[in-house]
């Protein structure tokens, strides 16, 4: 069965429907693993590797898939422990990010840390007095990084 004006209603709802991203909170030795993905450093803004979800596979494969494109290396994930939302109020963009502890798995070394794919610009290992100085989204993820626990960012401006 076509839901009415077919392809043209299909396109209408995803257009109004926040796009779906999951991201990896990775702790390596006390730091956290973050990436920037702005071309030519344009941009100063940090965050956990990850990103957007393709229908029909899991959060965690999802999530395993993006690490291993932005950074090459292979993860185990584990649980959520984070969820943000942002918003372009100009574009319409609304953005659901699922964030998730993850452990590098078995031989994968932080010094291996590369992007094969060109999505990322720059990746390091943040320990957290480091975080302070760094501009980074979400607002709470060093808390929930080195702290523990589950926190709700709720929906917030979009930052470039």
């Amino acid at each position: 069965m076509t839901a009415p004006g077919g392809d043209e209603f299909g396109k209408l709802i995803a257009e109004r429907t926040p796009r779906l991203a999951v991201r990896a909170i990775i702790l390596r030795e006390q730091r956290l693993l973050l990436v920037n993905a702005w071309p030519g450093a344009d941009c100063d803004l940090w965050c956990a590797p990850g990103g957007g979800v393709t229908p029909g596979h899991s959060l965690p494969d999802n999530l395993a898939r993006e690490v291993r494109e932005e950074t090459g290396l292979a993860i185990e994930v584990g649980v959520p422990c984070l969820v943000n939302e942002f918003h372009d109020p100009a574009s319409g963009f609304h953005q659901v990010e699922i964030f998730f502890r993850c452990h590098l798995a078995n031989g994968a070394l932080e010094a291996d840390c590369r992007d094969p794919e060109g999505v990322v610009t720059r990746h390091r290992w943040v320990a957290r007095a480091e975080m302070k100085r760094l501009r980074s989204k979400p607002g709470q993820l060093a808390e929930v990084a080195w702290g523990g626990g589950l926190a709700y960012d709720p929906l917030e401006l979009l930052v470039r």
